[in-house]
């Protein structure tokens, strides 16, 4: 992870003062908008653009975009960060390049290598924002830019940690203080994420030194929560809750994009976990959920992770 302070948008508009159009005085009284810039200039004026996701308007959805927390034209190959581990250093902060585009007039066509060709219409809403508009689904995509020095990576990933739990097929234990009660959470060493809609989204095991993850028996099932802890940007509250069992607690905090803490306060042990099994995100196949899939979650569903 890469800490990098976060411009505002309207300051680092103010200071390019970028735009697709440009007004020409023809007659005192008509004016005619002309390009100033090409369509492929504007999307290269920036170096990330961050997809702002919870604007997403539209039944239907587009997969590369769905998946990734950012993207980026550059020079005609499109770049995508998928993966929260390594944010901001994966591909020099470009992330992974993930197809190629083109640009015609107002419109562009990205040839992902996973999800296929999409066409879509670009609208400009301030000098480095954009949407993307796909007609074959009625969706659209907002973005907006920064460059890469000015762009908090630690600020999505903070943001995203529930996302970044998943990235690994599981998670080993592999400290455990000395001080702290006895109690029943010191005989689990394998904890496994997975995305909210998938059912049952966390599973743990008390199997020991596990060389093929995928041999692991998961003892316990339940879903997790990640809730932010107030005045602390760097701490999660995790919550556990068993199927059955009632709910663990915790306070998470993120030593690493390999490595993890857990503070469990009703004993005072801690306890540090490992990655296994990193997850490489190309496509929204895994992951975030897709747009039709956190419909389709109730609140009752949610309410299960808090009870």
């Amino acid at each position: 992870m890469k800490t990098l302070k976060l411009l505002s948008a309207f300051i680092l508009g103010s200071m390019l003062l970028t735009s697709c159009v440009a007004e020409v005085v023809i007659e005192d009284d008509l004016y005619i908008e002309e390009p100033a810039i090409t369509l492929d200039e504007l999307l290269n004026t920036y170096e990330i653009w961050y997809v702002d996701i919870e604007r997403t308007q539209g039944s239907g959805e587009i997969p590369f975009l769905q998946k990734a927390f950012t993207v980026s034209f550059k020079n005609g190959s499109f770049f995508a960060n998928n993966n929260l581990v390594g944010i901001g250093s994966n591909g020099n902060g470009f992330g992974l390049d993930v197809g190629y585009y083109n640009t015609f007039n107002m419109e562009v066509d990205i040839s992902h290598d996973l999800d296929g060709t999409y066409s879509l219409d670009v609208t400009q809403f301030a000098n480095n924002e954009i949407r993307l508009y796909d007609g074959v689904t009625n969706t659209s995509y907002y973005l907006i830019g920064y460059q890469r020095n000015t762009f908090d990576y630690d600020k999505v990933f903070y943001d995203n940690i529930h996302y970044f739990l998943h990235e690994y097929i599981t998670w080993e234990k592999v400290y455990t203080s000395e001080f702290g009660a006895l109690n029943e959470f010191d005989n689990e060493n394998y904890l496994q994420f997975l995305y909210y809609g998938s059912g049952d989204n966390f599973r743990s095991s008390e199997d020991v030194n596990v060389n093929n993850i995928n041999d692991i028996y998961y003892d316990y099932t339940g879903y997790y929560a990640v809730d932010d802890v107030p005045n602390n940007f760097y701490m999660k509250n995790l919550t556990l809750d068993y199927d059955y069992l009632g709910n663990e607690y915790f306070e998470l905090t993120v030593i690493n994009d390999n490595r993890i803490e857990l503070l469990h306060p009703a004993s005072g042990t801690i306890y540090e976990f490992v990655g296994r099994g990193y997850l490489q995100f190309k496509n929204s196949k895994d992951g975030k959920p897709s747009q039709n899939e956190k419909k389709r979650l109730k609140k009752a569903d949610f309410m299960k992770l808090t009870k």
